[in-house]
């Protein structure tokens, strides 16, 4: 095969690719080769925001960066000091790659295309010399006295002087990295929305809210923000962080639970005012045909129908039928029986076991020479560029590892 391989990275995703570039980038003398067992690079990266690519999120405190990761939060502290958003921002537009901040953090190529940032990692590639082989899977990694030997499908092998796995969320090779001694935490979804059927939200299609707290019932699961009620329940940025925080205790669960939504984030005393207000202010008219909340008015005259008796007007609400409403308002109780996975935008919980890898350089703590960057790793995030985040910063500090070991250092 040529010259000793100095750096075999297994995977050819956004961790994998951005890895062998930094240690292209840190000793231009390693021969660095990608392998990707399918036909197609940064397959993820293509479709991550809807083809725009949402690379990273203008959030450049550590400190705050980290409570968007349920899992990867204590660990990914000092990673991020290291090369954090502020160092992905500045490694892409010094590489001509234009970028914008959206109101809610997200930062896209101003092209609005994901092809802007393959093409800016896969003609940095080909100027710093990495080599890639596509359809290259690797079938098992052997740790001998000697060092690693890796072996492929097509029945070649390899005995690379160092090996960077960023394979994703692939049991394949969760499998190969469970035979060198590591742990692979189960895997489980993250990033769902949930199925209800309840015949509060049969009409309700496509009506959004803009703030609402959700809680799990009987845990301490509670998160903020948008929901959209879609054709299957309920989705928008409130139900995918649920989710995602509480993605092994839900899988636990097998998916049914109940849920308790404040649509309008609210406390019940103040629901409680703001209906008893309306007996005064509006007395006179239609307790669903005049909403005093935020919410939409679909949504507003689903929840009378189900508080309310018969169409009334304001004054003629009985002190129960405002409790009734307020609850309905602050204290909606939803029976969720199942998933669905959010677009191509699938992330999964779990991987390689945090406790086995050395933070500091992304080096197994087990086996020598062996690093891992990117989703194989059990961390993960909610959306918004978090994801790519964690994989730019752990395939950085894999390659920068891999390099100062070479150098002695």
């Amino acid at each position: 095969m040529g010259k000793q391989v100095d750096v075999a990275i297994i995977g050819g995703g956004a961790a994998g690719i951005f890895a062998a570039l930094q240690a292209k980038e840190k000793n231009a003398e390693l021969r660095v080769v990608v392998y990707e067992k399918s036909s197609t690079l940064l397959g993820k990266v293509k479709v991550s925001g809807g083809g725009r690519c949402n690379v990273t999120h203008f959030c450049f405190v550590p400190r705050e960066l980290v409570k968007f990761y349920p899992r990867g939060n204590k660990e990914l502290m000092g990673p991020f000091t290291a090369f954090g958003p502020g160092e992905m921002y500045d490694w892409l537009e010094k590489r001509g790659v234009d970028l914008k901040n959206e109101e809610d953090g997200r930062v896209f190529p101003t092209s609005d295309s994901s092809q802007t940032i393959i093409d800016c990692f896969l003609n940095e590639a080909e100027k710093l010399g990495v080599e890639i082989e596509l359809q290259k899977g690797v079938t098992s990694i052997r740790n001998w006295p000697e060092g690693l030997e890796v072996q492929f499908a097509d029945d070649t092998n390899l005995k690379p002087k160092a090996v960077i796995i960023a394979g994703g969320s692939s049991k394949q090779l969760w499998q190969v990295i469970e035979h060198l001694g590591h742990t692979i935490v189960p895997p489980v979804p993250s990033l769902f929305t949930f199925n209800i059927k309840d015949n509060l939200l049969t009409d309700l299609q496509g009506v959004a809210t803009q703030l609402s707290e959700v809680k799990i019932v009987d845990s301490k699961f509670k998160e903020a923000g948008p929901v959209l009620v879609t054709h299957w329940g309920l989705s928008g940025p409130g139900i995918l962080k649920l989710s995602a925080w509480a993605a092994r205790e839900l899988a636990e669960k097998d998916y049914q639970f109940d849920i308790e939504v404040n649509w309008e984030a609210i406390s019940l005393e103040q629901a409680l005012e703001t209906v008893n207000e309306q007996k005064i202010v509006a007395s006179r008219k239609l307790v669903s045909n005049h909403n005093p909340f935020e919410m939409p008015n679909r949504l507003w005259v689903a929840l009378v129908n189900k508080a309310v008796n018969q169409p009334k007007n304001y004054a003629d609400l009985s002190k129960k039928e405002v409790q009734a409403l307020a609850e309905q308002v602050c204290k909606c109780r939803l029976k969720v029986s199942g998933k669905s996975t959010y677009k191509d935008e699938f992330v999964t919980a779990g991987g390689v076991e945090k406790l086995e890898i050395d933070f500091k350089t992304m080096e197994s703590k087990i086996v020598p020479n062996l690093y891992f960057a990117g989703e194989v790793i059990d961390i993960d995030a909610v959306t918004g560029g978090f994801n790519f985040q964690a994989a730019w910063t752990t395939a950085f500090l894999a390659a920068k590892g891999i390099v100062s070991r070479d150098n002695g250092q």
